[in-house]
């Protein structure tokens, strides 16, 4: 069963994540794991702070959704690197029935350990280089809710608050 994915409001979401001091089983089974639930949910990225662990690791996948043959885990990614500009339409897996225009940099270079510990360095632009920004953001506590005017965040806010009540209050019907 795939893990479940936090959304948002969830505390953990906004917390920045600790490195990974040491790359573990258990870190390469977590990444496993990630990866089946972002497949699970249509995504293109996950970080483990999405998965309720609190820690500096990321899957992502541009190939599908129907390949999924581009699988990349990075460990304790940084963005050593940022040019240009770009705006692209962005959701998220955290943040639930929510798109919207996000500007970012357009080209990035990232430094990261892979899950044999080996340094990488990649270098990206157009959607990778925005899933890297937008993945590495969720290790520092950033969703790209964070990113957008506070109109458009009010109003995604206040959806938020609404679906919460009716959760809160399907629950006391149902007596859960």
């Amino acid at each position: 069963m795939p893990l479940e994915i936090l959304k948002y409001p969830h505390p953990v979401l906004a917390k920045k994540a600790a490195p990974v001091t040491k790359i573990t089983p258990e870190i390469r089974q977590l990444a496993a794991e990630m990866a089946e639930a972002m497949y699970a949910n249509q995504g293109v990225g996950l970080a483990a702070p999405q998965v309720g662990r609190s820690l500096r690791l990321v899957v992502i996948d541009l190939s599908g959704p129907e390949k999924r043959e581009g699988l990349i885990t990075l460990v304790n990614p940084v963005i050593t690197a940022a040019s240009g500009e770009q705006e692209d339409e962005e959701g998220c897996l955290s943040v639930r029935d929510y798109r919207t225009n996000v500007r970012r940099a357009a080209n990035v270079t990232v430094t990261a350990l892979d899950l044999d510990g080996k340094a990488m360095e990649i270098e990206a632009d157009a959607l990778f280089a925005v899933c890297l920004q937008h993945e590495i953001d969720h290790l520092d506590g950033v969703l790209f809710i964070d990113r957008i005017s506070r109109l458009k965040r009010a109003m995604y806010d206040k959806r938020v608050k609404r679906w919460t009540r009716q959760q809160q209050e399907q629950a006391d019907r149902t007596g859960s």
